[in-house]
């Protein structure tokens, strides 16, 4: 069996949890991946709002939980291997926090080691409309090395589901990750089958 791969996903305290609670099933699924999870306190704030979900069901589909407020974990040193890291979903107080060069608990951290060991940062952010202040953020980061990826589902794979629709845009976040996934593209199904010669 190949060695699994460590991906860090981090959950801050935006609105979009059932977002992150998909990718994490999809995550802890694969054979290949160790997933790494961070939850914020403001995250956990967010789900007892939101309702439906919980904390320990978020924490349920991580296979590695660190404490937020541990910056001694594995994911707070430059020199911890892993193949990158999601914050989904991404609050513009964590955006403004990273592109202010801040490191305040864990998350914050893990993802300035990403930028600064150059590995893959995505960040799925959550707001709308977006302001000025937001926007010279996001252009930081994404001039930093991080991939900005707003939660903006497509509707080109024609979903019936929600749970169709959220495959669709963690496929999108697979690709970033290198991870390859059956979870739909555009244009697989207009390739007809090689014809025998």
């Amino acid at each position: 069996m190949a060695r699994q791969r460590n991906i860090l996903v981090g959950v801050s305290g935006a609105s979009g949890m059932p977002l992150a609670l998909h990718l994490l099933r999809l995550l802890g699924a694969r054979e290949d991946v160790c997933t790494h999870g961070i939850i914020t306190r403001a995250a956990e704030a967010v789900l007892r709002a939101e309702g439906g979900l919980s904390v320990a069901e978020l924490a349920a589909a991580v296979q590695v939980l660190h404490a937020p407020e541990n910056m001694a974990a594995p994911p707070a040193s430059g020199s911890w291997q892993h193949a990158g890291m999601v914050i989904v979903p991404c609050s513009m107080n964590t955006l403004g926090a990273l592109a202010a060069g801040q490191t305040a608990n864990l998350l914050q951290r893990a993802a300035d080691v990403c930028l600064k060991e150059r590995r893959p940062l995505v960040l799925v952010t959550r707001e709308s409309p977006l302001s000025r202040i937001h926007l010279r953020n996001m252009l930081t980061l994404h001039e930093a090395g991080a991939v900005i990826m707003p939660f903006s589902p497509a509707f080109y794979l024609h979903p019936r589901t929600l749970d169709e629709l959220l495959d669709q845009f963690c496929g999108r976040i697979l690709d970033q990750l290198h991870l390859d996934h059956a979870l739909g593209r555009w244009g697989e199904s207009a390739c007809p089958a090689a014809s025998s010669p």
